[in-house]
């Protein structure tokens, strides 16, 4: 792993052209909720432009977990001058002390079972360590993240995001996964870090409930008037087409929203964070930092 940088010599973003929103989803038939948003960086100027937006499925032509990120993989490996906003956690606190960020992926890879049986692991390995079922990782607390990283709502996407997508990707040299890999950020064709759009909405001061609609089912009238306040916002930093804008009020769960929010939200952050403070951090390497 890569990640070595000189304390005195400037981290000096590469140039991106494209910017990726994903709202990632650990379910068995991800395809379905797993959302892309493709946004064009426009030259000169502060505000992006919404190209694509579309279901994983799409991409993989199934809506299998598997194939899913099997394919989201593919596509990172095959993209260049290109941020990947992700929306799951990229590692795990160190109160578990499970190691560097290279021991937590050979640890949730080496692990003989599934999602939710990972959680349980990892809470009978704090209660060991630290006396208490869930701790939260710094990052978690400052942007405000809404569960801690293997909290029963969120560990399928920790674990297969970190198992299935972080892991094939972290020995790519032309890949940075921040901030694990700043060794690379430099020089790195692509890259890759986490997202969390309710941190960014909460950063907006903007509403971040009431615009998810469950079980399939149509978003109603409160979700709508939620969806419409933070379109107006995000007009601000993003061309919509009228198209789009309505993917964006009809997708029942949000999840196309989000999409869109990763983007725009994280890209912000990367542009303005001082990425030698958070790349010299005694914890944001080993345990993650969100780019919301």
């Amino acid at each position: 792993m890569v990640n070595a940088i000189d304390p005195a010599a400037p981290l000096i973003m590469p140039w991106i052209s494209t910017v990726y929103g994903v709202d990632f989803s650990g379910a068995a038939e991800s395809g379905k909720t797993a959302w892309c948003a493709t946004l064009d960086v426009q030259g000169g100027s502060d505000v992006l432009r919404l190209v694509d937006l579309k279901p994983l499925g799409k991409w993989a032509g199934c809506d299998s977990r598997d194939a899913v990120c099997g394919e989201l993989v593919r596509r990172i490996q095959d993209s260049h001058e290109a941020y990947w906003a992700i929306d799951f956690p990229f590692g795990l606190p160190v109160e578990l002390q499970l190691g560097g960020w290279d021991e937590q992926l050979q640890h949730v890879a080496a692990f003989d079972g599934d999602a939710k049986q990972y959680g349980r692991k990892l809470v009978a390995i704090t209660q060991q360590y630290a006396h208490q079922m869930h701790v939260r990782r710094r990052t978690d607390t400052e942007t405000k993240t809404p569960f801690d990283c293997y909290h029963y709502r969120i560990i399928y996407q920790t674990f297969h995001g970190m198992r299935d997508v972080l892991r094939p990707l972290s020995t790519d040299v032309d890949t940075a996964i921040l901030p694990f890999t700043y060794g690379r950020f430099s020089a790195a064709r692509r890259i890759i870090a986490e997202a969390c759009p309710s941190s960014s909405l909460k950063r907006w001061g903007l509403p971040y409930q009431r615009y998810k609609q469950s079980a399939g089912r149509p978003p109603g009238r409160e979700h709508r008037k939620v969806r419409r306040q933070i379109l107006a916002e995000l007009s601000q930093w993003v061309e919509l087409s009228d198209y789009r804008k309505r993917i964006l009020l009809s997708d029942p769960g949000g999840d196309a929203l989000d999409a869109v929010i990763a983007g725009v939200g994280s890209w912000q952050t990367l542009r303005l964070i001082d990425h030698q403070t958070i790349a010299t951090d005694d914890r944001y390497p080993l345990e993650g930092f969100v780019y919301a």
